[in-house]
């Protein structure tokens, strides 16, 4: 069975071939998208930036008898046919396994669900425009991610407009009242931000308003002798090395938030990683292993 797809960049339209269950996606007027060139070199996934209108998008489709290989060679030939190049491919290990897929720009869980032994990319360009396809698979769906990116419409206004704040504090967010994460902290000195979600980048938080980091800046506020780490953890796939570098990146990145959106003092709250090195379930599950994709902040000091 097959489901259209919408409309890609410039008259792209493709055919997805299977029952469509779930889709989400992100829209930017003006963003930009770093395109996957060649596989995880040791150090990060070779890529060039490509800057306009990007559009984003994850599928969920029934599975059946198809493979992650007949998927992607669906829609391979239907992108080259419509007069994209393919620039780059690559199948799970050829890729960098999961080096390859946590330094792409992949939708985060359960939007797009990856599975690190079976997933297929490529990337074409077509002038200006660009498109990248990521598939993978559960035992039962199969999941299609893809981005594309076209020259920006000129007279799109962009997200966010420059204002002239010379000398002058972004306002803070109004902190909240600190809730059951404040409780945690006071009880038991930590507390699991679980309603954190990182965007496409793997490592970066996605928008939106986290009541998780206005219960910490409120806490922080309350204790103005107090500190904290956020320390971020990650599942037992991949290298230890690798898998403590992304976990210090999220917890990073969740640290710059509480600063600039909730006017969080840098200098009360330290970031770090400790990979898988701290699970609180099973990573032989995928629902375990999604436990332990997390950030926590800890109390080190309320002096």
């Amino acid at each position: 069975m097959l489901a259209a797809l919408p409309g890609l960049a410039h008259g792209l339209t493709l055919d997805l071939p299977g029952k469509i269950l779930g889709e989400e996606g992100r829209s930017e007027a003006r963003g930009s998208h770093a395109l996957p060139l060649a596989p995880f070199d040791g150090r990060s996934v070779p890529s060039r930036q490509v800057d306009g209108a990007v559009d984003q998008r994850a599928w969920e489709l029934e599975a059946g008898e198809q493979t992650t290989l007949a998927v992607i060679e669906f829609l391979r030939a239907q992108i080259v046919a419509a007069g994209f190049k393919v620039v780059f491919d690559c199948e799970t290990r050829a890729c960098g396994g999961f080096d390859f897929r946590f330094g792409t720009d992949v939708m985060p869980e359960p939007d797009m669900h990856v599975d690190l032994g079976d997933f297929r990319f490529l990337s074409a360009e077509k002038g200006e425009e660009a498109v990248s396809v990521l598939v993978s698979r559960s035992a039962a769906s199969i999941y299609v991610q893809v981005t594309r990116v076209r020259p920006a419409d000129p007279t799109a206004a962009p997200v966010s407009a420059s204002v002239d704040l010379e000398g002058q504090e972004p306002p803070a967010l109004p902190v909240a009242p600190t809730g059951e994460i404040g409780a945690m902290l006071d009880a038991e000195g930590a507390a699991v931000l679980e309603d954190l979600v990182f965007a496409s980048g793997s490592s970066a938080l996605a928008e939106g308003d986290y009541p998780s980091l206005a219960a910490l800046a409120a806490w922080l506020e309350a204790n103005p002798d107090g500190t904290l780490a956020l320390v971020g953890h990650t599942d037992a796939s991949g290298s230890l090395a690798a898998n403590i570098a992304l976990s210090e990146r999220r917890a990073e990145a969740v640290a710059q938030v509480l600063e600039d959106r909730y006017g969080a003092d840098p200098d009360r709250v330290a970031a770090e990683g400790a990979g898988f090195l701290a699970p609180r379930a099973t990573n032989q599950t995928e629902e375990g292993r999604q436990k332990n994709r997390r950030v926590e902040a800890v109390v080190t000091s309320t002096r």
